[in-house]
C-alpha cells in the first residue's frame, strides 16, 4: 500500500495555528507586518496562559466534523515553541502556562483515532542566527540595528534539525510534518533540506512530508517534474485555492495535494475578523476538493485562553451535523473520472458514484454518464432510502439518459448538499 494512502482516504484535516500571537489578537503575521522589535513582542511571551485549553475537546470537535488527521503549530515564524524543547528558553513551558502544549494535543487527537501532523515553521524571527536585515519578512527587516548584526546561520540550522529530531523522538508516531515555508533564496538546501529529510525519516520512513521545503509554487517545486528532490514532500499544498482542474504533474498525471483553507481571512486568531465562510460553503468545497482528487486542510485559530472562537465552533458543528449522514460520500472517495454535471459535483469510491446535488433541477436530476443497464442500486446516502429511475413523459425525448426524481418537492431534501448514492454493477 502506498504510503499516502490513509491520507487520501482521510480527506479532511484540521489545521491549528496557535501561539503568542492569539495575544494581541490581529493573526499570525503581526510581528512581521507591524515589524514589533522583540522586546515589545516579549509581554506576550510573559502573559501566556492559556487556562481554558483542553485538546480532548479540539479532538472531539475535529472527529465530530469527520476529520481524520490534524495539524499543529508546534513552532511558528515567531519562533515560539509550544513543546518543551531543551534547545530554547522560548516555549511554553517557561511561560505562566507551564505545559508541554504539544504533547497534551498528541496526546488527546491520537486517544480520538485522529492521524498526528506537527507544523514547524523553517523560518525564526526569534533566533539571533536568522537573517534579520535585508530579509523580506523578518519584522527587522528595516531596522538599522541589525545592519551589521553578526549571526550564523549554520548555527541556526544546527538549532532547527535539533528541534525536528525533538519532535521526532519525543512524541510517538508522528504521520505527518508540514514545515512552512520557502521563499526568495531560503529554499531546498538553504535549509540543508536532504539531510533534514534523511534524519525525519530514519524515525518514521512512512512519514509524510509536505513541499514546503521547496517554494510552494508550480514553476519553483520539483514535486510537479519527472525528477522529484528527495525533499520535495510527497504532497502539494495550494493555499487559499481550490485548484480549477486538480493538481496535476508536468506530464498532466494527477498527483496527491491538500488544500489549506482559513475559515475567515486569518490563520492565527483576530478579534475583529468575523468574515467567516459559512458551514454550507465550506462543505461544498470540501466536496469540490475530493471531487478533483485532492484534501482540504481546514484551519481553526484559539483564542489566547485556548478557546476555538464560538463563530469557528457552530461551523464545525454545522459541519458535523451534514457528515454525520454522509461522510462516506468524502471519506475514502476521490475524483470519479467524469463530467462535472451542472448542478454539483461527483465522488467515487470503488463502483459506489456520489452524486452531490447542489441545485435545484426542473423536470428530474440526470445521472450524467450512466447507462440504466450499468446500475445496480440508487439511494439517498442521508437516509438510506431507495430511489427509482425515473420514466416520466417528460423525459421521452431523453432517453438515452438516466434521470431519477427526488420527490414532489421542487427543493432539494438538503438546500446544501444532497448527496444520491448510486452503486455499479461489477464488471465482469
Amino acid at each position: 500500500m502506498k504510503k499516502t494512502q490513509w491520507f487520501t482516504d482521510a480527506r479532511f484535516g484540521m489545521f491549528i495555528h496557535w501561539g503568542l500571537y492569539a495575544i494581541p489578537a490581529r493573526g499570525e503575521w503581526v510581528r512581521s507586518v507591524e515589524k514589533i522589535p522583540v522586546e515589545d513582542y516579549q509581554p506576550y511571551f510573559t502573559d501566556f496562559n492559556p487556562v481554558d485549553y483542553d485538546p480532548k475537546d479540539w479532538a472531539k470537535a475535529a472527529k465530530a466534523a469527520g476529520m481524520k488527521y490534524a495539524v499543529l503549530t508546534a513552532k511558528h515564524h515567531d519562533g515560539f515553541c509550544l513543546f518543551n524543547s531543551v534547545f530554547t528558553d522560548y516555549k511554553s513551558t517557561n511561560t505562566p502556562a507551564k505545559r508541554d502544549l504539544v504533547k497534551e494535543y498528541v496526546d488527546a487527537f491520537r486517544a480520538e483515532g485522529i492521524k498526528i501532523g506537527l507544523y514547524y515553521s523553517l523560518i525564526d524571527w526569534h533566533h539571533p542566527d536568522y537573517p534579520a536585515y535585508g530579509d523580506r519578512i523578518h519584522p527587522m527587516r528595516d531596522n538599522e540595528d541589525y545592519k551589521d548584526w553578526d549571526h550564523d546561520f549554520d548555527k541556526y540550522l544546527k538549532y532547527m534539525h535539533a528541534q525536528v529530531e525533538e519532535l521526532c523522538t519525543g512524541y510517538g508516531q508522528i504521520d505527518l510534518f508540514w514545515f512552512d515555508f520557502s521563499y526568495d533564496g531560503m529554499t531546498g538546501e538553504k535549509w540543508k533540506a536532504t539531510e533534514l529529510v534523511r534524519m525525519i525519516r530514519s524515525y518514521w520512513p512512512d512519514v509524510l512530508i509536505d513541499n514546503r521545503l521547496e517554494v510552494n509554487r508550480r514553476h519553483t517545486s520539483s514535486i510537479y517534474t519527472d525528477n522529484p528532490l528527495e525533499y520535495s514532500g510527497d504532497f502539494a499544498s495550494p493555499e487559499q485555492i481550490i485548484p480549477p482542474n486538480g493538481v496535476t504533474n508536468d506530464k498532466g498525471e494527477p498527483i496527491t495535494w491538500e488544500a489549506c483553507i482559513t475559515m475567515n481571512r486569518n490563520w492565527g486568531y483576530h478579534a475583529t475578523d468575523k468574515d467567516f465562510k459559512p458551514a454550507g460553503m465550506i462543505i461544498k468545497k470540501l466536496v469540490e476538493c475530493v471531487s478533483k482528487g485532492g484534501n482540504m486542510l481546514l484551519n481553526i485559530g484559539p483564542d489566547a485562553k485556548g478557546n476555538i472562537p464560538p463563530e469557528s465552533m457552530n461551523i464545525l458543528t454545522e459541519i458535523a451535523q451534514w457528515m454525520s449522514k454522509n461522510s462516506e460520500s468524502i471519506t475514502g472517495c476521490g475524483n470519479a473520472n467524469m463530467d462535472k454535471p451542472e448542478y454539483g459535483r461527483i465522488t467515487r469510491n470503488g463502483n459506489i458514484l456520489y452524486y452531490h446535488i447542489t441545485e435545484n433541477q426542473v423536470g428530474g436530476i440526470p445521472l450524467i454518464g450512466l447507462k440504466p443497464e450499468e446500475i445496480k442500486r440508487i439511494w439517498f446516502v442521508a437516509t438510506g432510502a431507495e430511489i427509482k429511475i425515473s420514466n416520466a413523459w417528460y423525459l421521452h425525448d431523453h432517453e438515452d439518459m438516466v434521470f431519477i426524481s427526488l420527490g414532489d418537492s421542487p427543493l432539494l431534501p438538503d438546500p446544501i448538499n444532497t448527496v444520491v448514492g448510486v452503486e455499479l454493477w461489477d464488471e465482469e
